[in-house]
């Protein structure tokens, strides 16, 4: 989820806006509208692979972090220091996109995302190395703010190429699924490499991202329509004679609009601020496990680190589960355009949101009493394995279905409502997990799992008043009232 003001309310969609009376070029063969639907896919599942790769980068050390710890002489007695690559990364991985897209979006998206492709790829190299935890950190900074662009950066493809909300809704599920699948695989990824050594864990990622580059250049044009034109322009002026003049906005606006307007969303928006909560609760959570699933089957049933990471590929057949729910949920959606008595044939923001009532309720509330309740050490441990597979179809559902919904309900501001959200989940996995060992240490693994689920319930009056009451909110949202751009 982008974490910058994205392609559907940046400046830079005056342009597109302006680009749109240009018939030559909205019929030209180059523009990335007019891509054919084999090359589009490749590009979508192209970035689709690079966001889920990436995420093994971030959570892939989880399994090995009491090895790594001990190694460099760090203790976790009174506060969970091993944590700390994880938290530096997702840190990195909020602010970096803030900085990266608006650049992506102004000079071009290929050369940019390749070259932060091969940065990222090169800074998997001292992580391998890294002679000290000060290094190790720092290193893993830079690599989450290289990633967290390059893990956004295909919401920018899906703007540039999908032209109706209808073909972008199994693009924006798969990157869902993408994103969310590859911070849970990282744990799994990291169980089986690190019986070699913890720095083969990066070595590998090395091998595997490196062999990605070749494909990469192959797969990914460029998609900027406005980058495009200027270039064809050159060689057939008649593709921008007849369109309007447009002045390319200053970096400084793209960066303002990038940081500002997200920010006073998630403020002033009850809508953004409580989807946020809700989202980014669900994200932290898979960052939260990554910390509880170790300690409670290393406790109750003497797993190793790395069976313990085994456990959970659990939650990743999970979000399979609600990637497949998501598909029937999409359908659903755009018929109920018919029954639109406003706007006919315009689906309704509000029919995102039936299954992720559900969800929440039975999925991710029910899946972490679940998880919680069946974790004793005379009970099999495949029970809460059970309960965890349930926290991955919420994850993936709720997730999936706030992106959808702030898209649908904000439209010319939906890049930086999103942008909050993302935001929020990056925070919220970076910091939140900070105080996992510690609960499940003091509350007792049955109550902090319920703590959890306890959360989750309360979150869920967010999708039950915005199903009921949520087209009058939208009718009194400024933002959804203003007519120009900050």
């Amino acid at each position: 989820m982008t974490t910058a003001a994205g392609p559907l309310d940046s400046p830079r969609h005056e342009a597109s806006n302006a680009e749109a009376t240009n018939t030559a070029w909205d019929e030209h063969p180059a523009n990335p509208f007019n891509f054919p639907k084999r090359r589009k896919w490749t590009v979508i599942l192209a970035a689709a692979a690079v966001t889920l790769l990436v995420g093994l980068n971030a959570t892939s050390i989880a399994t090995p972090a009491l090895v790594v710890a001990e190694e460099f002489h760090v203790s976790d007695d009174g506060f969970p220091n091993s944590f700390w690559p994880i938290t530096v990364w997702n840190t990195g991985a909020a602010l970096g996109p803030m900085i990266g897209l608006p650049l992506l979006e102004n000079f071009g998206s290929r050369s940019g995302y390749l070259l932060c492709y091969a940065a990222f790829t090169i800074f998997v190299i001292p992580q391998a190395v890294a002679p000290n935890f000060a290094t190790l950190l720092a290193v893993r900074g830079i690599a989450g703010a290289l990633g967290g662009i390059l893990q956004n950066a295909i919401e920018m493809f899906l703007a540039d190429i999908f032209l109706t909300d209808e073909e972008r809704n199994l693009p924006i599920t798969l990157f869902t699924f993408v994103l969310a699948a590859g911070v849970t695989l990282g744990p799994v990824f990291g169980a089986i490499v690190h019986q070699l050594s913890w720095r083969w864990v990066f070595y590998i990622q090395l091998i595997i991202y490196s062999s990605l580059f070749p494909i990469l250049l192959l797969a990914i044009p460029e998609t900027r329509g406005p980058v495009l034109l200027s270039t064809h322009a050159r060689k057939e002026p008649h593709l921008t004679s007849s369109a309007p003049e447009t002045k390319k906005p200053p970096l400084s606006t793209l960066f303002r609009d990038a940081i500002v307007r997200p920010t006073r969303l998630l403020c002033t928006e009850p809508v953004v601020f409580f989807l946020t909560l809700w989202s980014s609760f669900c994200f932290g959570l898979v960052f939260i496990l990554t910390q509880s699933v170790a300690q409670v089957y290393s406790t109750n049933y003497a797993f190793s680190d790395g069976a313990s990471g085994l456990i959970q590929s659990s939650l990743f057949i999970g979000e399979i589960v609600g990637f497949l729910a998501c598909i029937p949920q999409n359908s659903y959606y755009q018929r109920s355009g018919t029954k639109n008595r406003k706007e006919p044939g315009t689906p309704i923001p509000e029919a995102r949101l039936p299954l992720s009532i559900p969800a929440s309720l039975l999925g991710l509330a029910g899946g972490m009493f679940w998880y919680g309740w069946a974790g004793y050490p005379h009970v099999h441990w495949m029970l809460p394995t059970v309960g965890l597979g349930f926290v991955g179809f919420a994850i993936m559902v709720i997730i999936t279905t706030v992106d959808m919904y702030l898209t649908d309900s904000y439209t010319k501001y939906a890049g930086s409502a999103v942008a909050a959200v993302a935001f929020g989940e990056n925070i919220f996995a970076a910091w939140l997990p900070l105080a996992a060992n510690k609960m499940y240490t003091v509350l007792g693994f049955q109550w902090a799992s319920s703590l959890l689920g306890f959360v989750a319930v309360a979150l869920t009056l967010a999708p039950v008043v915005l199903y009921f009451r949520g087209e009058a909110i939208r009718r009194r949202s400024p933002f959804i009232k203003e007519a120009s751009y900050l």
